[in-house]
């Protein structure tokens, strides 16, 4: 656990650095939070606004960065895509802010990435997604598909997953789900799993009536052995589970296997009839090892420090961890380029290493932006945790161009400064 030093006084820190950038303000380095705290998202985003704000405690209770006490700018864009935008472009412009961490959804991230290269700024994304992007501007610590979708559904066609022969791809209708199911089909069918054998359905967010989803897949299941993918998002999640529950549904006949359901979204839903059901992820908070333990009793510490609802139960879940790990590795890069200039911090991005709390050293990549993560898929147990049934041995490259999509071919993994047009 990290000790608390009393912090300089701003003037003696003023004094002793050179402001280098415009986000300097006596003493002070302004970050922006950019997460929904209302709406449909906040039920998900919520909780990595307080790990951000958890972690820059953290760090200014050890010294700060650079000398300089990090100053978060926390905005709700309450859900709303084009909000985004509007309050990226202010953290940027009008706060000017040295980095934001920030969004979860794909279509939040592709609404604010023209904001972060026009104004070249610089935003940590803590999500997993569908990939096809590789912004020079944005560090993703999130998963890419080969590092979640794709192991997931391997384990599912495997004995020990189930040997399942037929799909239902459920998700929210946005860019995420739909990108990352056109890749799971390419590569289903690269297994020899036909069009017949794979359903595709998508709900709006917000959705909240799936009775009659819950009894088409039971249908659909009726064809052979099935499997349910789910790219749900935000606080449909919670009717889409207790509908499984109502209609008796088993994880022991048709597994489901999540990508945005974590600890935190179960945390008001009845588990016990979702006993065995699957998420994959690259971290559960039940993974056992002490760098784990430690941040998992520094985090039950905030929660009760800052009275937080979630005190009671406190949870970590993967997007927790990557926003964590994102902010730390920042703050690495600032001190290895002895400034905030977003420039050369990206520059001093590739190689960052941080021993996280899924008990592994990661590692940014040193060309295309993404963390090297390692997989686990996680059973869910009657109190809401997860029972890791598979992992891979350690850390695994991502792949932000997939390598099942025929329009991928030959696109090279270096994020590229994009150039302002005259």
């Amino acid at each position: 656990m990290i000790g608390k030093k009393l912090l300089l006084g701003a003037g003696v820190v003023a004094a002793g650095l050179a402001l280098s950038t415009q986000a300097f303000a006596q003493g002070t380095i302004k970050v922006g939070v950019l997460h929904s705290l209302s709406g449909t998202m906040a039920i998900s985003e919520t909780s990595l606004k307080d790990v951000d704000l958890m972690t820059i405690d953290e760090i200014n209770a050890h010294g700060g960065v650079l000398g300089k006490r990090l100053e978060p700018i926390v905005v709700d864009p309450a859900s709303n895509w084009p909000l985004f935008a509007e309050k990226a472009r202010e953290l940027i412009s009008k706060d000017k802010v040295a980095v934001v961490f920030g969004c979860w959804t794909s279509v939040s991230r592709k609404s604010v990435l023209p904001v972060f290269e026009e104004l070249n700024g610089l935003l940590f994304y803590p999500v997993q997604y569908e990939g096809e992007e590789l912004s020079y501007n944005v560090f993703y610590t999130g998963a890419a598909p080969n590092q979640q979708a794709i192991p997931a559904v391997e384990y599912l066609m495997s004995e020990d997953g189930g040997g399942a022969k037929r799909f239902f791809l459920l998700g929210t209708d946005y860019v995420y789900p739909r990108t990352t199911n056109k890749i799971l089909r390419y590569f289903l069918h690269a297994k020899g799993i036909t069009d017949a054998d794979i359903e595709e359905v998508y709900t709006p967010f917000g959705h909240s009536d799936y009775q009659t989803i819950v009894a088409n897949i039971k249908k659909f299941a009726g064809g052979g052995k099935t499997a349910v993918v789910s790219t749900i998002n935000g606080d449909s999640n919670v009717p889409f589970y207790k509908e499984l529950g109502n209609q008796g549904l088993k994880a022991t006949d048709i597994p489901v296997v999540a990508f945005s359901v974590g600890e935190e979204e179960l945390r008001g839903v009845d588990t016990k009839p979702l006993v065995g059901q699957l998420a994959a992820w690259n971290y559960f908070m039940s993974i056992k090892n002490p760098t784990n333990e430690g941040w998992k009793k520094e985090w039950a510490a905030y929660t009760r420090k800052k009275k937080l609802p979630s005190a009671s139960k406190p949870l970590t879940n993967d997007p927790m961890e990557a926003s964590y790990i994102g902010i730390h590795m920042w703050k690495q890069a600032v001190e290895k380029a002895k400034s905030f200039d977003v420039d050369k911090v990206i520059a001093a991005m590739g190689g960052q290493k941080f021993h996280a709390p899924d008990g592994f050293t990661i590692e940014m990549d040193p060309h295309n932006h993404h963390l090297h993560k390692p997989v686990f898929i996680g059973q869910v147990r009657a109190d809401g945790q997860f029972d890791v049934v598979w992992k891979t041995k350690g850390p695994i490259k991502a792949q932000p161009w997939s390598p099942f999509l025929p329009e991928d071919k030959g696109k090279k993994e270096i994020a590229v400064k994009m150039t302002k047009k005259s």
